[in-house]
């Protein structure tokens, strides 16, 4: 058996480390029976080396009754045992801890070494029901003699409000009190108490402002000075006549202070107060930032990081003064600590304007570009780098922070958020920003595609006078066959030429030669990009095809023709390579093109260039004069493509425009499209019907018997007539197993069934499904009443696709052109900020004293709104919904419904089978 002591538990702890399980079993028996001794130290030391294995995480709830014992010695040190035990072990639920509140109370009236010791143990293991009780005894011990107990008494106070927050109100006094305590580390408890207590109502502790404002001015203790200046922080919004008060005293500390634990905190403080306003404000922010700046250069990291967090919170209010160092801070973009590289992006993107934003933009692509590899030393530098190795110890390489792809990834975010931030508001030239794009797509090595796709076709989209340069910028990039074969791998960025081929596409216009672009868009080496790319590419060609084709059409020569065939066969060859791909998305546009230039190419063929003579003057008549030839001197088929992507031009959309449209006249958006009909279930359908359709069957009945031809030539001419049911009712008849329930409809059964309102027979309806477990009714009432007219198949209009229009009706207006003249040298970009909106737009009806969310995001100078400092926004412009139009809280319930021509006996079976009509209108 070993012995008792907590140093022996140690000691065999340590020596039997290849079974340490076995012994602290053996350890943990002993120790069951040394805490049952009637000696008092026995068990005080077999409860100490139990708390030492409770810190080792073996459980020792089983000796909580134990440890109350202990904690009830005479004994200075062994009362000191039970107390540290029940800190340690102790939980809110101990069930032993109501048995503790007269030992408690007993050892509070106690000397004073057994007092602080209750005090320390109390500020551990106190409930709610024991900071209750003790709630007199803690606040009688804040008028203690000692300084130290009147300490401890705080402290401990503290823990029992946090538990029993009703004793706040009966001890508010006495700590307002000890803020004029002799003894200091009595007040700088009291601080530390109440700068945690006030963010619970900061307006009850406006009252001790005086005092606090005296111990600024008076203290030279840096940490109380940081709470007395954390407290002021929260107390200003709710009391700004502080801000006059206390800029004096601030202004001096942060000028003569060096502690910058202190110095960041009142520079936190006057910027969340408010105190940077006005002119003294002002002067203020100036010695923030130059003592700020000052840290940006100094060797320890932890001065560059508080100098950049303080700076980032100074920057909304007074961008100048940052600005003025903003070579010192990009100069800590490429800083070795990972967390001084993101407060400096931070402080970056928030200082960004329109006069310093390409600088800024330039500087943080400089970090992105891969630094060349040095020539390789000579032999002579090798030997004498050997010989020098010997001596001092070898140093791994330092790796450059800006190889690392997750600090790319958002050093290239960042990027792209200081160009879109407000809808390109900082942005001055567009034709940098778009060489800014496609130079990021070459540098980041980061999958930064998609994003960067977003904002160059938002862009083209949207600033038109970018339009021409956007164009020849991605015809290079095109062209590029190094970026194409490394599209496809990590961080090649694919999306990027996804976007080159749609700007190429939609705004062809702007190539002198467009024809030229179809072999780098139908090259086969593009069947490596994925799949989505590969589509744009794509309907890319079929666009760039249909504007070269129809520009073609209008200075149309004959000499022409073969380089039209040429151009078309090269594209069906290489459409070859694109029918078979995986994707079904690009085996579709593929087929869809196929098809198309095969037209195209038997029209070219069918095609016979005519004389000149023969198209001014037509065939010469009797009299040798005839009208002119309506036929069109070229190839019909190339006005085939461009109509189907020109006839309307794609403009940017506005935010609200979804919901601007209006509804038309006669429109009810909540009404049925096809009304529901009931689903018989079963032979007993003809009893549950409306009472008609015995009636009909009786009538069909008395038919029979007058002659079955009567009935089959009736049945005849309403099958051949288009308007009524007669068709579907031979149908059913000739399915039915019992004819003579299909009875055929009369002319006054039909116009019985027309006199019945529809509301009438949805009431009905309704009526009928009330008690319907399954079904759940509607019962909002209609806005609009929707009346249903019968409407004949043969009345839909169809469109002829036969043959193209007249030569005057399918040619559509050119785009303007800037191909033949060269763009300016300076010009005033244009952006479209409010989008398009529909036709005939109706304004939504928005709450007031709200304001849409289109304006404070477009920013198009009609609308004012409050100028708040706000952080950098997202990397593109939020499509947000508008927050105030209204909209229904539940999704309505989807109601799936088969219609059923009313009036048929008998005959429910068979109308799953075939398509009926609905008070006039086809069922689909």
């Amino acid at each position: 058996m070993w012995e008792r002591t907590l140093q022996d538990l140690i000691r065999g702890l340590r020596a039997n480390k290849q079974d340490e399980s076995k012994f602290i079993s053996q350890a943990v028996d002993e120790i069951r029976r040394e805490i049952k001794s009637k000696d008092m130290e026995i068990k005080a030391a077999a409860v100490l080396k139990l708390t030492y294995l409770h810190m080792l995480g073996y459980d020792m709830s089983w000796a909580s009754f134990h440890v109350v014992e202990v904690m009830s010695a005479p004994r200075i040190h062994l009362k000191t045992i039970g107390y540290l035990a029940a800190a340690q072990s102790f939980q809110q639920d101990t069930d032993v801890l109501m048995l503790t509140t007269n030992l408690l109370k007993k050892d509070l009236g106690s000397k004073p070494e057994d007092v602080a010791i209750a005090l320390n143990g109390l500020s551990h293991i106190v409930t709610p029901e024991l900071g209750r009780d003790l709630a007199p005894e803690l606040i009688a011990m804040l008028n203690h003699s000692r300084p130290h107990i009147r300490k401890r008494a705080v402290l401990a106070l503290y823990k029992a409000i946090i538990k029993y927050p009703d004793i706040l109100p009966q001890c508010m006094s006495r700590l307002r009190d000890k803020l004029d305590d002799p003894d200091d580390g009595v007040v700088a408890a009291t601080v530390n108490v109440i700068c945690e207590l006030v963010h619970r109502n900061p307006r009850d502790y406006l009252p001790l402002a005086p005092q606090l404002f005296h111990l600024l001015t008076t203290s030279s203790n840096n940490w109380m000075l940081i709470k007395i200046i954390k407290l002021f922080g929260t107390l200003t919004p709710y009391e700004p006549r502080l801000v006059k008060k206390l800029q004096p005293p601030i202004t001096d500390l942060i000028s003569t202070t060096s502690a910058i634990s202190l110095l960041y905190e009142c520079v936190r403080t006057c910027i969340i107060g408010g105190m940077l306003h006005g002119h003294a404000g002002n002067q203020l922010a100036r010695t923030c930032v130059t003592k700020l700046a000052g840290f940006l250069q100094d060797r320890d990291q932890n001065l560059k990081y508080i100098s950049l967090l303080a700076m980032v919170k100074i920057v909304p209010t007074h961008p100048e003064l940052v600005a003025e160092y903003q070579d010192m801070i990009l100069s800590s973009v490429n800083d070795e600590d990972i967390s001084i590289r993101m407060r400096a992006l931070d402080l970056v993107s928030a200082m960004v304007s329109r006069h310093n934003l390409q600088p800024i933009v330039q500087q943080l692509l400089s970090h992105l570009v891969k630094v060349e590899s040095s020539a390789l030393p000579s032999a002579s530098q090798t030997l004498s780098q050997l010989a020098s190795s010997a001596a001092t110890p070898v140093t791994k390489p330092s790796v450059s922070p800006s190889q690392s792809p997750a600090y790319r990834l958002t050093l290239a975010q960042r990027i792209l958020a200081l160009g879109s931030q407000d809808l390109y508001d900082n942005v001055t030239d567009f034709e940098w920003y778009i060489s800014v794009l496609v130079d990021l797509a070459y540098i980041a090595r980061v999958n930064i595609g998609p994003e960067i796709r977003e904002q160059l076709v938002d862009i083209a989209g949207r600033v038109r006078g970018a339009r021409r340069y956007a164009v020849q910028v991605m015809l290079k990039l095109l062209s590029d066959d190094s970026f194409l074969l490394n599209a496809s791998d990590d961080g090649g960025c694919p999306e990027v030429l996804c976007a080159a081929a749609w700007i190429c596409g939609e705004y062809c216009s702007e190539l002198a030669e467009p024809q030229k672009l179809l072999s780098y868009l139908l090259q086969p080496r593009i069947t490596s990009l994925p799949s989505d790319v590969v589509a744009v590419y794509l309907q890319a060609s079929m666009k760039v095809f249909g504007f070269w084709a129809s520009e073609l059409a209008e200075r149309w020569d004959d000499d022409d023709l073969p380089r039209v065939q040429g151009v078309v066969s090269d594209v069906l060859e290489r459409l070859s390579s694109f029918v078979t791909h995986p994707d079904i998305e690009v085996q579709e546009r593929a087929a869809e093109m196929l098809q198309l230039f095969t037209f195209i190419r038997a029209d070219l063929s069918a095609f016979k260039p005519k004389l000149r003579s023969d198209f001014l003057y037509g065939d010469a008549g009797a009299n040798g004069f005839s009208e002119p030839s309506a036929e069109p001197h070229f190839p019909k088929s190339l006005y085939l493509i461009r109509p189907l992507f020109s006839a309307h031009e794609l403009n940017a959309v506005a935010l609200s425009a979804q919901a601007s449209v209006p509804v038309p006249d006669g429109l009810d958006l909540d009404a049925w499209i096809v009304p529901w009909a009931e689903e018989p279930s079963g032979p007993s359908a003809p009893e549950l019907g409306d009472g008609t359709e015995g009636k009909r069957a009786k009538k069909g009945k008395k038919r029979d018997k007058d002659g079955a031809g009567k009935s089959k030539r009736k049945g005849k001419a309403r099958a051949d007539d288009g308007e009524g049911g007669g068709g579907d009712e031979k149908g059913a008849r000739s399915a039915s197993p019992a004819p003579h329930l299909q009875a055929v409809e009369t002319p006054e059964e039909r116009a019985e069934r027309e006199r019945v309102s529809p509301l009438r027979r949805r009431a009905e309806r309704l009526e009928r499904l009330r008690d319907d477990p399954y079904y759940l009714i509607d019962d909002r009432p209609s806005s609009t009443a929707v009346s249903l007219n019968a409407a004949d198949v043969d009345q839909i209009p169809v469109v002829k696709l036969d043959d193209l229009p007249p030569l005057s009706q399918a040619t559509t207006p050119r785009l303007p052109s800037l191909r033949g003249s060269p763009a300016p040298t300076s010009q005033t970009f244009v952006i479209d900020r409010t989008g398009e909106m529909p036709v005939g737009a109706v304004a939504p009806q928005r709450a007031s004293g709200t304001s849409s969310p289109a304006a404070s995001h477009l920013g198009n100078g009609d609308t004012t709104t409050a100028a708040s400092p706000v952080p950098p926004p997202s990397r593109f412009a939020p499509y947000d919904l508008d927050a105030d139009a209204p909209r229904p809280g539940t999704p309505q319930p989807i109601k799936v419904t088969r219609a059923k021509k009313k009036g048929t006996g008998g005959g429910g079976k068979k109308e799953k089978k075939r398509t009926a009509k609905v008070d006039g209108v086809p069922a689909q």
